[in-house]
């Protein structure tokens, strides 16, 4: 971790890209993807979420599950510890895990050495036209997650985690520097004429102005169609990926159809600085904010 004259600098990227629905071909693209970020600069690289293939959740198929693999001895997680040896950079890894009898969407974080920090495991999981989420995976159980990587404490949460300010806001209160979002969100099965990419960008652009932390978004691109019990289901996938500062000003951002490499440089203590002075997490009354515990806005 750089720290010149008071410095301490760290490049991010987002990477974006269509998926087949072949594991290798998208494994090879994604580890292309992220050495063209190293060769950037990019210390921190973010893929988009279950990269390994189209997202299934179009659909409720019972064999789809046979796409789950349990975490140890995971082939993707094994080849992108590799690779982030080999280019000492940290890598967070999306994938669809079997444990014993469950099921999760999860994402491990691999430190520049290789190592395997840990895991998290999705806690919001959607259940709507296109997003049938609820079919694969439980909710997850590890709780918000902050990883000490050699360039920064990074939180981590997964795409419909992100419409949720009380998951940023816990990640930054557990010393999260910069968060990250790997994502697959586009059209909607049910209204082609809805778009939420705007929508999206500017929940988690508020998530960094909110908490005064650089934020970065992945998602997918291209056409996906899927075969469900109802025939075929269909979602153009929007892409927009992106990175945000400290004041939720998106500083380098993706377009809705081309594939990209997206980096930019932060100076994480001049964000710390900034963010002790400006008294939002010195001003916090903890004790007015029970009411968050509940669904219903009871008072318990």
């Amino acid at each position: 971790m750089a720290a010149v004259g008071g410095e301490r600098k760290v490049v991010v990227s987002a990477l974006q890209f269509a998926c087949t629905d072949d594991v290798k071909t998208n494994v090879d693209h994604a580890e292309r993807l992220v050495r063209e970020a190293h060769a950037k600069g990019a210390n921190i690289i973010l893929i988009q979420e279950l990269f390994e293939g189209y997202y299934f959740c179009q659909a409720q198929r019972e064999d789809y599950f046979q796409r789950a693999k349990p975490r140890k001895d995971h082939p993707t997680i094994l080849r992108m510890q590799n690779l982030a040896r080999e280019l000492g950079v940290v890598i967070p890894v999306s994938f669809f895990e079997e444990a014993n009898t469950a099921h999760y969407n999860s994402v491990v974080v691999i430190d520049a050495d290789g190592k395997d920090l840990g895991l998290y495991r999705k806690s919001h999981i959607p259940d709507g036209p296109g997003y049938q989420e609820k079919f694969y995976f439980s909710p997850g159980d590890t709780g918000f997650q902050v990883f000490e990587t050699k360039f920064a404490k990074i939180g981590i949460a997964i795409c419909w985690d992100q419409w949720f300010p009380e998951a940023a806001r816990a990640m930054v209160l557990m010393g999260a520097e910069i968060l990250f979002y790997p994502t697959a969100i586009g059209s909607e099965p049910q209204d082609s004429n809805l778009d939420s990419s705007q929508h999206w960008k500017r929940v988690m652009q508020g998530h960094a102005g909110a908490n005064i932390v650089p934020l970065v978004a992945s998602n997918r691109i291209g056409k996906e169609v899927i075969e469900t019990e109802h025939g075929p289901s269909q979602i153009t996938f929007y892409g927009n990926s992106f990175i945000a500062g400290p004041t939720g000003e998106i500083l380098s951002a993706a377009n809705d159809k081309d594939e990209a490499v997206l980096v930019y440089e932060f100076d994480l203590n001049k964000i710390k600085m900034k963010r002790k002075s400006w008294g939002v997490f010195r001003d916090r009354r903890p004790d007015l904010y029970k009411v968050l515990l509940t669904l219903d806005g009871s008072r318990i």
